[in-house]
């Protein structure tokens, strides 16, 4: 019986022929990320049971990467990343994106793919749920706790079961107005937000052959929003070439065999979607766009690991180009390097951050700012009673700021439209 690519990458790792879903094996850990929320507790748990001066497992691959409570004046946002610092000096870590120096990078995943960190038939782990981003690289690669990352710290290892998986074909052309994340929420509003719990979704198909490596990121990224284990995509010319320009480190490339097996296979054909919003307060409730036009938006946001990459703020600025804002509407960068392409990559001659800053858009520093919340002085921190509208991946009860304020996910193209009107808007209109 044939293997799917996520077995084949687990039984690499594990130094077996073949494994089977729901067998449980240690597995060596090729990468391993963590950052300033949950780096200090796994640094802790690390010291407690293997010692201060216990070398970590793999001095060049152990990545950390400040990012989430880091423009802030909070004492103990700061204290943890003196936490890293220290540990990072003890440890002679090598890839370690200090902010306030020339290191730092921005959002954690996407600085691992930018800087060459993530490789296809590796394994990678991140104190992370949204570490399931680089699956889109022919990874697997998956979020673990304090405790299971500080396990692999101090042994390179990790003991799981192999989970099963869910085959996801989409065919058809993408009609204009769609992006990647309308179908990654139709998905997850398809299977519910357990839909995937503990299961490999494994995407394939024209559709998802014909998307950048950008928009494969944003739907491998949001496999945890439907309870996955891990998103994946099997490599192809455009990754291997994405790759390569990154690193030089070697690698081996898997897919599924033809006769894999699946606990579910659902198509899609791409061509008959709308643009879709997942409505508060779950990524399932999945809305069409035409059926919630009336619904005002108070504030706009475009950025996060799922929305803040050039892509998507290519998109949203076709959209803003030669256009005033109707509300307040939040610009962050994922990192440095999206950030100086902003400042690069020109629409009708205007590069993308002159189209936000004369379309009244705010401009934070790359981060993942308001997407966690943050403390009080984080920036597009959501206030009592706002309804936003956002290309981030989550919409939980107070998970930009506010327990009172309601999130909208949607696509760059959607917030950038509703950005325009004050109301969920369908971006047809300006396509």
């Amino acid at each position: 019986m044939g293997m799917t690519i996520t077995e084949k990458i687990l039984a690499k790792a594990a130094g077996k022929p073949s494994v089977i879903p729901g067998e449980n094996v240690w597995v060596n850990v090729h990468v391993l990320m963590t950052h300033d929320v949950c780096g200090p507790g796994t640094i802790g748990i690390f010291e407690e049971k293997f010692g201060k001066t216990t070398p970590v497992f793999d001095k060049e691959n152990v990545i950390i990467i400040p990012d989430h409570y880091i423009f802030t004046k909070d004492e103990k946002s700061l204290r943890n990343i003196d936490i890293l610092r220290d540990f990072v000096k003890r440890q002679r870590i090598k890839h370690f994106y200090d902010p306030g120096t020339n290191s730092y990078s921005g959002v954690c995943h996407v600085t691992l793919p930018e800087e060459g960190h993530v490789r296809p038939g590796e394994v990678i782990l991140g104190t992370d749920s949204h570490t399931c981003t680089h699956g889109a690289l022919g990874a697997f690669a998956t979020g673990v706790g304090n405790t299971d990352a500080a396990f692999t710290l101090g042994t390179g290892k990790t003991w799981l079961k192999v989970p099963q998986s869910i085959k996801f074909i989409l065919n058809g052309k993408m009609p204009k107005n769609l992006m990647a994340k309308d179908l990654i929420l139709h998905i997850i509003g398809d299977i519910g937000v357990d839909g995937a719990t503990y299961k490999a979704m494994e995407f394939e198909g024209e559709t998802i052959e014909n998307l950048s490596i950008d928009e494969r990121m944003t739907i491998c990224n949001m496999a945890i929003e439907a309870g996955g284990k891990n998103g994946i995509i099997a490599p192809d010319i455009k990754t291997i070439e994405y790759i390569k320009t990154k690193t030089n480190a070697p690698f081996t490339a898997y897919k599924s065999d033809p006769d894999a097996q699946y606990s579910m296979v659902k198509v899609y054909d791409v061509s008959k979607l709308e643009p879709c919003v997942a409505a508060p307060h779950s990524p399932d409730k999945k809305i069409l766009v035409n059926n919630c036009k009336d619904v005002k938006i108070t504030r706009a946001y475009i950025g996060s690991c799922t929305g803040g990459k050039i892509t998507d703020f290519i998109a949203a600025a076709s959209i803003l180009n030669n256009k005033k804002v109707a509300i307040e509407t939040y610009v962050i960068p994922s990192t440095i390097k999206v950030e100086q392409q902003m400042n690069s990559v020109k629409i009708a001659g205007r590069n993308l951050m002159e189209i936000f800053k004369e379309a009244g858009c705010l401009i934070g520093p790359a981060s993942c700012a308001a997407c966690l919340g943050g403390p009080v002085d984080t920036f597009g921190r959501t206030q009592s009673d706002e309804v936003v509208i956002s290309t981030t991946n989550r919409n939980f009860p107070g998970r930009m700021g506010s327990k009172d304020s309601s999130i909208y996910l949607a696509s760059p193209y959607t917030v950038a439209a509703t950005a325009l009107n004050g109301y969920i808007t369908d971006p047809i209109k300006y396509l």
